[in-house]
């Protein structure tokens, strides 16, 4: 199972993450997050972790020219759209596009609409923030959307975000055995926008432990 590292703020945390395992690093560019960088902190994070993972650059409801700008200046891999996008924005950026669904606690989840993206990003739903609650929620019932097919017959990608640390990242990964990755941000800091390498190297080491069982 892939592991995302979200809202990475600084070149020395982006490091730390990608040795200890990390398979792709999160970047936010979204102004009202304490998680926020600008294009230049992102580009020196793109730069120092070359190729040795994969650079997401996390938007809400930007237009298609700012996304397009920023990804021109720092060199992103994917594109995460966790805003109120329409389907044919995303779809201009499709097969490099992970597309955020949120469902709300331990609701049943509804269908996941064929959008052309890349993979899809299933999440907690919480009333005013767009990502990074921190709150843990039924991910079972996300376990048959792991495993549903997209529009093609192929088997989609879907990552897994909320709530996810060392202490149930094993639990997540038993849960959701379908799902494609893991996705966390809050649950490895020590405040927000700072990584905490303890947490880190816990979470890694428990998914690893849980994966062996």
């Amino acid at each position: 199972m892939k592991v995302k590292i979200c809202g990475v703020t600084t070149v020395a945390d982006a490091r730390l993450a990608v040795d200890l395992g990390a398979d792709f690093v999160g970047l936010n560019f979204y102004r009202p997050s304490p998680r926020w960088i600008d294009v230049e902190q992102a580009a020196d994070i793109r730069a120092a972790i070359g190729d040795s993972a994969r650079v997401v650059g996390i938007f809400v409801n930007h237009t298609r020219e700012q996304v397009e700008a920023i990804d021109r200046q720092v060199g992103l891999d994917f594109l995460q759209f966790s805003g109120d996008e329409s389907a044919g924005l995303v779809a201009r950026f499709g097969d490099r596009a992970i597309r955020v669904r949120r469902i709300g606690g331990a609701d049943a989840p509804a269908p996941i609409a064929d959008e052309n993206c890349w993979a899809i990003l299933i999440d907690r739903a919480h009333e005013s923030l767009y990502g990074g609650s921190g709150e843990s929620w039924d991910y079972a019932a996300a376990a048959d959307l792991a495993l549903t097919p997209g529009a093609g017959g192929e088997r989609r990608r879907v990552f897994i975000a909320g709530g996810i640390g060392p202490r149930n990242v094993a639990e997540v990964a038993a849960a959701v055995s379908g799902a494609y990755g893991v996705d966390t941000c809050s649950g490895v800091e020590s405040s927000p926008g700072h990584k905490d390498r303890a947490k880190l190297e816990q979470l890694f080491a428990n998914l690893a432990e849980g994966a062996a069982r």
